[in-house]
This record gives C-alpha cells, structure tokens and sequence, in this order.
C-alpha cells in the first residue's frame, strides 16, 4: 500500500490598515480572485497588520467564505489582534471562521 500525499496550493493575502467601506470591495474582489484560480485550495488572509475592521470589511470576508465553501476551497484567518478578534468573538462569527 502507497500513502499518498498531496499538499494543497495556498494563496494568501495580506491586507494592511483599516478594512473599511472604503476598501471593502476591493479587498473582496482581491479575495475572489485568489479563490477563483484553479491553483488555489486553501487562502489564508493574513490580518497582523490590519489596525481596524468595520461592518463592511466583515462582511467582504463572509462573502468570501461563502464563495470558498461553494468552490469547495477553505478560507483561513491568520494573526488576528486581539482588538480585530473581538468583532468576531461580538459577532460570533469566530466560532464560523477558522482563526489561527
């Protein structure tokens, strides 16, 4: 018997200051084509150098994670402050997002 490894393609994506009504759509389109790409199973968006996150940034990551869960890819969260986590753990969106 063979075990058989396969090491799935990881994008990440690394935004910086605030994540904000102002950048929302384009953060998200920057989401959506990393997750489009054919080469790309998992993306990992990198927030230690995101100083604030309001409603609409929230919400480019949730879209995001619905389009990740319906290419059957996975999104991940990564280095989140503890001042960004708080909206998740407020939102209870941290017990939906896989946060490392």
């Amino acid at each position: 018997m063979q075990a058989v490894l396969t090491c799935p393609q990881i994008t990440v994506i690394r935004p910086q200051g605030c994540l904000n009504a102002t950048n929302a759509l384009e953060f998200e389109r920057e989401m959506t084509t990393a997750l489009a790409k054919d080469d790309t199973s998992t993306l990992v968006v990198d927030l230690a150098k995101v100083e604030s996150l309001d409603s609409a940034g929230l919400m480019a990551l949730v879209s995001a994670l619905r389009l990740a869960g319906t290419l059957g890819r996975s999104l991940r969260l990564t280095s989140v402050s503890a001042s960004i986590r708080i909206i998740f753990e407020l939102t209870q969106l941290d017990q939906v997002f896989e946060i490392f």
